[in-house]
């Protein structure tokens, strides 16, 4: 027997524990290094600001990741929370509730094409997303004239900038959101549906499960989780930007399923993984410019990670 033989099992389980916890060991190792090198990061101030930031990317990749738990992508996301910003201004005058109803139906249509799309006409994922990524955006530029609007509207902006018991309401959505998706996933018919037809949609099929609706219902919840980050980050600007909002946060949100453990290939959402996910990237891309690094040094970090996290899931599926 050979060295290498003898440290295959080794190696499977190395790989295994990189993919269920490599994420967690990830944030709380740039976390340790942060309090060590960067100055004032131990501060209240900035960790609400990096919990903040992170809330958009999170309430996103949970969508995403049940998207990508039937074995799915979508790519429209930016570009949904681009119209739901777009949508605000125009609806704000009936009084935030109703600017918010109408964002987040508009979400919700939005997911309701690109599941149509891929349920009922067989269309890959990757494409039919794509069109809606593409033209969506392009209608929220229709609909907000291509300007930034500013806003002034009080209760909606305590949306993006408030308090709640001492947390930012954008952090408090998000946590409750992840809650609701973790038992969405865990303790619901839905979920062990969807983890069925992504593992194995023609064996779903036989056994009857309804997996048009299953891929119609996923969508949809990306669609109007996509919604309420466009509201979310709309107020916290005090604008409305169609052309910024929402940009390449596919990208984003892709990345933090894919961090956090979820894999490509359908069959398992990873809910707690997915948030610490987004969590990781925003810490990654603030310790970077906080230690006077560009943008697009973290972009180039974030592709190395997307790349690392592929590969260890590519490990694991062909054991």
């Amino acid at each position: 027997m050979t060295t290498a033989t003898l440290r295959a099992p080794d190696r499977a389980r190395v790989t295994s524990w990189l993919q269920n916890y490599g994420v967690y060991l990830a944030v709380v190792v740039l976390l340790l290094f942060n309090v060590i090198f960067t100055e004032n990061f131990l501060s209240v101030a900035n960790f609400r600001t990096q919990l903040v930031q992170a809330a958009p990317v999170c309430i996103v990749a949970l969508g995403m990741a049940l998207v990508i738990g039937t074995e799915g992508i979508d790519l429209s996301v930016g570009s949904v929370m681009s119209i739901a910003a777009a949508l605000v201004p125009l609806y704000l005058g009936a009084g935030p509730l109703t600017a918010v109803i109408v964002a987040v139906i508009a979400g919700v249509v939005s997911g309701l094409f690109s599941g149509f799309l891929v349920a009922q006409l067989g269309i890959q994922p990757i494409i039919a997303t794509l069109a809606l990524l593409v033209g969506g955006r392009g209608l929220a530029l229709v609909i907000a004239h291509g300007q930034l609007v500013q806003l002034h509207n009080a209760d909606f902006l305590a949306l993006g900038t408030g308090d709640l018991l001492g947390i930012p309401i954008m952090v408090l959505v998000a946590a409750v959101l992840a809650v609701l998706a973790g038992l969405l996933v865990r303790r619901t018919t839905f979920g062990r549906h969807l983890v069925a037809v992504g593992g194995n949609r023609p064996a779903a099929t036989l056994a009857g499960l309804p997996v048009k609706r299953v891929l119609i219902g996923v969508y949809v919840i990306s669609g109007a989780l996509a919604a309420i980050a466009g509201v979310l980050a709309t107020a916290r600007l005090s604008a409305s930007d169609a052309g910024e909002t929402g940009l390449l946060m596919e990208l984003s949100a892709i990345t933090a399923v894919v961090v956090g453990g979820t894999p490509l290939t359908g069959g398992r959402v990873r809910v707690l993984g997915t948030v610490f996910g987004a969590l990781l990237m925003q810490l990654v891309h603030a310790t970077l410019i906080k230690h006077n690094l560009p943008d697009s040094a973290a972009q180039m970090v974030q592709a190395a990670i997307i790349v690392g996290a592929v590969y260890v899931a590519r490990e694991r599926s062909t054991r």
